[in-house]
């Protein structure tokens, strides 16, 4: 089984390894093995194309090397009683305006609720002007009396609630408020340890098969790490399955699934709409 993964790395030499070790075998006999050549043999006219760029793991922190921004972003996940949606939307809404009135470049991104996958979901985006303000926001909610009396009364309509702070990917939109009256989809993907720099080199690709639709794309820095989410923007159902059928019949597409899917170890996708204080919409 070696020697037949050596034949299909070394394309171009079948022959000449086939005869060091069965000098009677000819190239006739391995006619029937097909090997597709990978993103980067051609990697030189895909480039050019596409107009991206190679990250390389180089000597410097993987998120300097796929994010060009200072900007954190923070992903808080709470789950909701069923019979408390309305109240928790209430509270949660009054938190999040006294925190922008307290801290004015602290944003709230998007706000949104799971309608497919876990539902009673509330999934809310903050942005922050780097890893420092991150700290004096963190410092605010966890020192500022009002805030905490209002974390208090949402405690009752909750089962359980977790956040994450994430970079942004530089080839994916900034996430900007929008209105589009449009549905939501999250897909996050956890990755085996050590391939996010794969990753990013073959969605620096693949984002521009679907740029349309694409609304951000984010990994984790603290919390569940190795964690991708990539959010994208559609008008119904319809236009979801539409719009994905449409990139298979692009070429290249179908090489960017190719070679992501074998690093995911975990996959999730959330259908969502958002809040009414959305700026996102």
């Amino acid at each position: 089984m070696a020697f037949l993964r050596r034949v299909i790395t070394c394309n171009g030499t079948v022959s000449t390894l086939l005869k060091e070790v069965h000098p009677s075998t000819t190239l006739n006999s391995v006619r029937c093995l097909s090997v597709t050549p990978r993103l980067d043999e051609s990697e030189g006219w895909l480039s050019k194309l596409l107009m991206v760029r190679k990250i390389d793991t180089g000597k410097e922190a993987h998120s300097r090397l796929l994010s060009d921004t200072e900007k954190v972003f923070e992903l808080c996940i709470h789950d909701v009683k069923p019979k408390f949606n309305q109240q928790y939307l209430e509270n949660y809404k009054n938190w999040s305006n006294e925190v922008q009135c307290k801290d004015q470049t602290a944003k709230l991104i998007g706000s949104f609720k799971v309608e497919v996958g876990d539902q009673d979901q509330y999934v809310h985006i903050w942005g922050y002007d780097g890893w420092k303000h991150a700290s004096q926001v963190l410092q605010l909610v966890r020192n500022d009396t009002s805030l905490n009396a209002l974390v208090k009364d949402q405690e009752p309509y909750l089962r359980s609630r977790q956040n994450q702070f994430m970079l942004a990917f530089s080839f994916w939109p900034n996430p900007e408020p929008q209105v589009h009256n449009s549905f939501y989809e999250m897909r996050s993907y956890v990755l085996k340890p050590g391939t996010m720099i794969e990753w990013g080199n073959n969605w620096a690709r693949g984002i521009n098969y679907r740029r349309n639709n694409a609304v951000a794309g984010f990994f984790s820095q603290i919390g569940q790490l190795y964690m991708v989410h990539h959010i994208w923007r559609y008008d119904d159902l319809v236009s979801r399955k539409e719009t994905r059928e449409s990139a298979w019949r692009k070429p290249g597409w179908d090489e960017c699934v190719a070679y992501t899917v074998p690093l995911i170890r975990e996959m999730r996708s959330r259908w969502m709409s958002p809040n009414s204080f959305s700026p996102i919409k």
